[in-house]
């Protein structure tokens, strides 16, 4: 009998049907593992609070030396840089008119006198004479008259020779205040005015100095919100510390103190100025330098700390947090920062106490995800507080 052939299409269809329950026979996946994750549980801590201010150095005391007579400047008795004592003579001008007008002063008031002498005598004989009836009353009131009339000369002449001392004095052209010298203005053979007010140097009293801060009066006033309502603990305003960085970066040695805080706020830039005085034995503080300071405003309290490797931030630039819940499920929490310290960012709200924030394998897990929490092995650095002081409320917080 004969064999009919197979159609080839036949063996092709039987080939696939095969291959196709072949591919469908897939071994089942093993189950999903719940992810691990490091946790920390955070705890309010007390954080000092510090305001890192810019700022500019001021002499202690200003003076202008300037000319109050007029005349030629003979010499200079001072070498530019230097310090000067108070009353230390900086300048002679030329004495020679003053000194005559003090001289012509001083004859006027002899003459003066002189005539008060007459004048009072021919007076007191009068008085005898008129009780007499020897003179007229009308020449005894001229004697009276006349005895007045060089009495008032006396004075004159006495308040023309203090005048001429005076003038004769500012010849000698001292230092006001002591401290330090600047560029002279003028030199030896220079004419210099009363007038004109000439100005001849410039002297400054760098030991102290003051340096002149600016805050933001949006800063000012969250930190007067957070003193009210008893989270930050202030003492009296005497009693803050004040550090300075130098331009350079390094730290000034030496703390200073607050004076005073205006109470203006600039109309044009919105901030306040507040005054602190450091002491400047070695002058290495300048007028002018550009420094930033820190002032210790207080502690608060309430804070929290989380490390910088379980804070992130969303399209809006606020600092986001994940938090394991009760059900081991990841919250995310918005959270409100004040600043660094350290490691750490500063937390003053969107965190409760007890709260197990995810450090460690935050790059695993969404929200919702069930996770299983561990305690976070972190550094020594990282577990431990900074030294360092975290920024006062308000501080905006850079973007990660």
């Amino acid at each position: 009998m004969r064999v009919q052939p197979v159609p080839i299409r036949l063996i092709c269809a039987a080939t696939a049907a095969v291959a196709l329950a072949a591919c469908g026979q897939k071994p089942s996946a093993p189950p999903q593992q719940t992810p691990e994750v490091g946790v920390i549980t955070v705890q309010p801590s007390a954080v000092p609070v510090v305001t890192e201010l810019p700022g500019r150095t001021n002499a202690f005391l200003v003076a202008q030396v300037r000319a109050r007579v007029d005349g030629i400047v003979l010499r200079r008795e001072f070498t530019e840089g230097t310090e000067v004592k108070a009353g230390q003579r900086l300048y002679k001008i030329d004495p020679a008119p003053y000194q005559a007008a003090l001289n012509s002063a001083k004859a006027t008031l002899a003459k003066a006198q002189a005539n008060l002498a007459s004048t009072t005598a021919q007076a007191n004989r009068y008085k005898v004479l008129v009780a007499a009836n020897a003179v007229s009353k009308q020449d005894y009131d001229n004697a009276v008259a006349a005895e007045g009339q060089a009495m008032a000369d006396v004075a004159s002449g006495k308040a023309a020779v203090e005048t001429a001392q005076i003038n004769l004095g500012y010849t000698d052209v001292v230092a006001p205040i002591s401290g330090r010298t600047g560029v002279s203005q003028v030199t030896p053979g220079a004419y210099v005015q009363a007038s004109q007010a000439t100005l001849m140097d410039t002297i400054q009293q760098l030991d102290p100095v003051y340096v002149d801060l600016t805050q933001s009066s949006l800063d000012g006033l969250k930190l007067r919100r957070d003193i009210q309502e008893g989270r930050l603990k202030v003492g009296g305003p005497n009693a803050a510390k004040v550090t300075l960085i130098l331009e350079d970066g390094q730290p000034y040695p030496l703390p200073g103190k607050l004076q005073f805080s205006d109470v203006t706020v600039d109309q044009s830039t919105g901030s306040v100025t507040i005054r602190a005085l450091f002491p400047n034995p070695n002058r290495v503080l300048l007028p002018g330098m550009f420094v930033r300071a820190r002032i210790d405003e207080g502690v608060n309290e309430h804070a929290m700390l989380v490390p910088q490797i379980g804070v992130t931030h969303d399209q809006k630039g606020a600092a986001v947090a994940l938090v394991v819940g009760a059900d081991n499920k990841v919250v995310p929490h918005e959270l409100a920062t004040t600043g660094m310290q350290g490691p750490d960012w500063v937390v003053d709200g969107g965190l409760t106490p007890g709260d197990r924030v995810i450090v460690q394998g935050t790059e695993k897990v969404h929200p919702g995800m069930q996770v299983k929490p561990v305690p976070a092995q972190l550094p020594a650095t990282a577990e431990a507080p900074a030294s360092g002081a975290a920024p006062a409320s308000g501080a905006s917080a850079p973007a990660a």
